[in-house]
C-alpha cells in the first residue's frame, strides 16, 4: 500500500513538489512564449538577468520580495487554523492608512528609529482590527471567512479613495495623495547590502523593512511552532472538534488568528508607502496580498519556504518588466500570464503531481519492507 500524502518524507514535501510544480508552469509558459514567436531559453536568460544582473535588478527584486513575504506570511498564518484569508489586498490597504496616521503625525517630531516602530504598530493594529469583523462573523455567525474577506478588499479600496480624496489630500493639491512625510518618516536605503556583493546600485527603493521582514518571518516561525497559542492555531487547523475536546476555546483562536494575519498584512505597508513613496497613494498594494496567497502555498506555509517563494515572484516581478523591453512581442500582459501560471501550478494545482509521486515513493517504502526480512534471515 502507498504511503499517504502526511508520511512523505519532508524533503519530498517541502522541496520536490513544489520544485515539479514550478518546472511545470515554467514549461508551459515557455510554450507560451513560443507560440509569440520567441526564443523560451532567450526569454530566461534575459528574465534572469534583469532580476539579478545589476544591483538595481536585485533591488527591486528584494523590495517586490519584501511586500510578498508579509502577505505571504499573513496567509500562512491563517491557514494554520484552517481559514483562508484572502482579504490581505484590504488589510494592506488599511495598514497604509495606519503608516500614514502615525508618520504624518510624528514625521516632524522624531527620528525614523522611533517613527519606524510607531509605524509598524499602526500599520499592524490597522490591519488587525479591519481582519476583526470577518473573524468575528466567521466565529460567532459561521459566515464563510472566504466571502466576509474578499469583500473587505472592496470596501478597504472604496474608504483609502474617501479618506485620501476627501480628508488626507493637502487643500489645492490635485494628485490624490497625502503630503510627503518628513525627514523623521524616511527610512535607511540598503544600498550598501548590494555595494558589498560589488553591484552598485542607483534608483532601486530596497530599503530596511526587508531586514524587518526577515525578522518577522523568523518570529512568526517561533509563535507556531514554539508556543502554546501556535499549538493551539495548529490544533484549530488539524480538527476543530479536537481542539474543542481538548478545551481550546475555538471563537478565541479563530479571532486571534485572524487578527494576527491581518496585522502581518498591513505591515506589508510600510515597505511602499514609508519605504518608497514616501506618502500615502492610491493602488500601492498591487496585487500583493493576492500573491501572497501562491507565496503561502508554494512555501508550504512556512516561513523557510515563504522568503525563496517571495524572491521568486519578486523575480518574476522585476525580470518580466527587464524582458518586456527587450522582447517587444512579450507584453506586459504576456508577462502576467507567465505569473498566472506559476500561481496557477502552486496553488489550484498543488496536488496534481503529489498522487503520483505519493505512489512512487510507497512503492519504495514497499520494497525496503519487503526486502528486509530477507536481510534479517541471511544473517542468522
Amino acid at each position: 500500500m502507498a504511503q499517504p500524502y502526511s508520511q512523505l518524507p519532508r524533503w519530498v514535501n517541502y522541496g520536490l513538489i513544489p520544485l515539479v510544480n514550478l518546472s511545470v508552469a515554467f514549461l508551459v509558459a515557455g510554450l507560451v512564449v513560443l507560440a509569440v514567436g520567441e526564443n523560451p531559453l532567450r526569454a530566461a536568460v534575459l528574465m534572469i538577468d534583469g532580476a539579478f544582473g545589476s544591483g538595481d535588478g536585485i533591488g527591486y527584486t528584494l523590495y517586490y520580495a519584501t511586500n510578498f513575504i508579509f502577505t505571504g506570511l499573513a496567509v500562512a498564518v491563517a491557514f494554520h487554523c484552517g481559514l483562508f484569508n484572502i482579504g490581505g489586498e484590504g488589510q494592506a490597504y488599511i495598514g497604509g492608512l495606519g503608516v500614514a496616521v502615525g508618520c504624518l503625525a510624528f514625521d516632524s517630531i522624531f527620528p525614523w528609529w522611533i517613527n519606524l516602530p510607531i509605524a509598524t504598530l499602526c500599520a499592524a493594529a490597522f490591519g488587525g482590527l479591519w481582519a476583526l469583523i470577518p473573524a468575528l462573523l466567521q466565529a460567532k455567525r459561521g459566515s464563510h471567512v472566504v466571502i466576509t474577506t474578499i469583500m473587505f478588499n472592496f470596501i478597504a479600496a472604496s474608504l483609502m479613495v474617501f479618506l485620501l480624496v476627501d480628508v488626507l489630500k493637502p487643500a489645492g493639491q490635485m494628485a490624490v495623495e497625502t503630503r510627503p512625510f518628513a525627514e523623521g518618516a524616511s527610512l535607511p536605503r540598503l544600498d550598501w547590502m548590494i555595494e558589498a556583493f560589488g553591484y552598485t546600485i542607483r534608483r532601486a527603493p530596497l530599503n530596511i523593512i526587508f531586514l524587518l521582514a526577515l525578522v518577522t518571518s523568523f518570529l512568526v516561525w517561533v509563535l507556531i511552532w514554539r508556543t502554546r497559542l501556535g499549538y493551539e492555531i495548529r490544533t484549530m487547523g488539524h480538527s476543530p472538534k479536537a481542539a474543542q475536546y481538548a478545551g481550546i476555546n475555538t471563537t478565541k483562536i479563530i479571532v486571534i488568528t485572524m487578527m494576527i494575519s491581518g496585522g502581518l498584512a498591513g505591515m506589508m505597508a510600510l515597505n511602499p508607502v514609508m519605504g518608497a513613496q514616501e506618502r500615502l497613494q492610491l493602488d500601492f498594494v498591487t496585487g500583493a496580498g493576492f500573491v501572497g496567497i501562491a507565496v503561502a502555498l508554494m512555501g508550504r506555509s512556512h516561513p523557510a519556504g515563504i522568503i525563496p517563494a517571495a524572491i521568486l515572484f519578486g523575480m518574476l516581478y522585476q525580470g518580466g518588466a527587464e524582458m518586456s523591453f527587450e522582447m517587444p512581442a512579450i507584453t506586459r500582459d504576456m508577462i502576467v500570464i507567465i505569473q498566472g501560471l506559476v500561481i496557477l501550478f502552486a496553488g489550484a494545482l498543488e496536488h496534481m503531481f503529489r498522487p503520483y509521486i505519493s505512489m512512487f515513493f510507497g512503492r519504495v517504502a514497499d520494497s525496503s519492507l519487503k526486502a528486509a526480512p530477507a536481510t534479517t534471515g541471511e544473517s542468522h
